[in-house]
């Protein structure tokens, strides 16, 4: 039965289950999209949504209790420098889960999970790109006395090769 289960234990022990989600918000903090399974993706969704909405107003106690969250100096420097400008205006809902499939080796459900604010496909796809016209390149003609003198260059360089051989056979 399933009486007072809040949340997916993910088959671990607690401090494991917090140590791995911690990894995991602090790698999708950094990288803004990873590949994982769909119930360790919902798990993170319900631990990282909360320390999102705290990074939106910059204090120490805020920063504190993000770092008591995940525990790496670099993802809380690079959550509140860059992805609380950016989420600043969102009410919610800042992670986006996509399923993808299932794995091969266990036939486990695999999805992407990723910040909605730093998708760049779709990023790339609502901003238009100018449309760019190939033009050949023009062939740039030599002048004609140019073209003669590497004419009778080209001659000059043919009767010295042919009196060259003429000079070996004679020689024989």
């Amino acid at each position: 039965m399933r009486h007072g289960k809040r949340f997916n234990h993910l088959s671990r022990k607690a401090p494991h289950r917090k140590s791995m989600l911690s990894n995991m918000a602090s790698s999708l903090i950094l990288h803004k999209k990873i590949e994982t399974t769909l119930a360790k993706a919902k798990a993170l969704r319900k631990y990282v949504e909360p320390i999102l909405t705290k990074s939106k107003s910059d204090t120490t106690h805020s920063r504190r209790s993000v770092f008591s969250h995940l525990q790496n100096k670099e993802s809380v420097n690079e959550l509140f420098m860059n992805i609380s400008e950016k989420i600043s205006s969102r009410p919610g809902g800042y992670t986006r889960i996509i399923k993808m499939g299932n794995r091969l080796g266990d036939n486990a459900e695999m999805c992407i999970i990723e910040l909605v604010d730093y998708n760049m496909l779709l990023m790339e796809e609502s901003t238009p790109q100018k449309k760019t016209t190939r033009r050949r390149r023009k062939k740039t003609s030599q002048p004609k006395q140019n073209k003669t003198s590497d004419k009778k260059n080209d001659d000059a360089k043919k009767e010295s090769k042919k009196s060259n051989k003429d000079d070996k056979k004679d020689s024989k």
